[in-house]
């Protein structure tokens, strides 16, 4: 199945590394799409523990995810392993390898009216470094106003603090630990936003610094969409006092703060 058709386009590596964020047209083919579709149907029909709604209870749709079932689903290793996504991950992320960190699964179910808020992942996670990236793939085509938005830039350096999408607590860091997050949308000549309607087969890149949100989608709208995420050389492990996001169980056990994220969960594919 791999994609040996696709080329990295000349200015990507200097975007991603400017602006935290790049789009790629056609990344997958339409096999690898009608692949990943069935991954993700199979996906809803068999959610995980980990599973859950992130839209309120009288949203008119409903907003599906999980995360971290790759090894259970063919269609999601195949594309991780053997599509064109590794190389343009070590390309990006400027590596020598790339070793996958997870997978998650996010469908916006028709007219579905939960945001996504704005917020970076990298503080949710149990990884430090810089070397990261992730691809968010639809397999739906994707408006201008569902697609996810990027603060170009902002994956720069400062962390800010992670919250809860639906009551905005802080279950991580602790408050006051970290920067809050700046009032993005009502400073719009500061805070210069990067977004691109998608069609199935595309991708957006983006660093897990990068600051990010999306829309709803409409009542004849289905925004099913997959993103798995790689790590470069300089990815080690982050040990935290609290229950990360996704949770990697017994981790801990197995890997000490700061060491190389060498683990049967995150094996190297590139």
């Amino acid at each position: 199945m791999p994609n040996a058709h696709f080329q990295l386009p000349k200015s990507a590596v200097a975007d991603y590394e400017r602006d935290g964020a790049v789009v790629l047209r056609g990344v997958l083919n339409a096999e690898q799409v009608a692949r990943l579709a069935q991954g993700i149907e199979h996906n809803l029909a068999h959610l995980s523990p980990l599973a859950q709604v992130a839209s309120k209870g009288d949203d008119p749709g409903k907003f599906v995810e999980d995360f971290c079932t790759w090894q259970s689903n063919p269609a999601y290793e195949s594309i991780m392993r053997d599509s064109a996504l590794p190389r343009v991950a070590k390309a990006l992320m400027q590596s020598e390898s790339v070793r996958i960190y997870h997978d998650h699964m996010l469908v916006k179910e028709p007219d579905t009216r939960q945001v996504t808020p704005w917020h970076q992942d990298q503080p949710y996670y149990n990884v430090s470094g810089h070397q990261n990236v992730s691809f968010w793939i639809p397999v739906d085509p994707v408006s201008v106003e569902s697609t996810l938005r990027f603060v170009a830039g902002s994956h720069a350096g400062t962390w800010y603090m992670p919250r809860t999408f639906r009551d905005n607590q802080a279950k991580w860091f602790p408050d006051g630990a970290l920067a809050e997050l700046p009032t993005i949308d009502a400073e719009p000549e500061k805070f210069q936003q990067l977004a691109w309607a998608l069609q199935p087969g595309d991708a957006v890149a983006f660093h897990m610094l990068t600051l990010h949100a999306s829309g709803g989608v409409g009542p004849k709208q289905r925004r099913r969409v997959f993103s798995v995420r790689y790590l470069g050389d300089d990815a080690r492990h982050a040990l935290r006092p609290w229950r990360t996001s996704p949770p990697f169980v017994g981790l801990s056990d197995r890997l000490a703060d700061g060491a190389v994220m060498d683990d049967l969960l995150f094996p190297v594919v590139a």
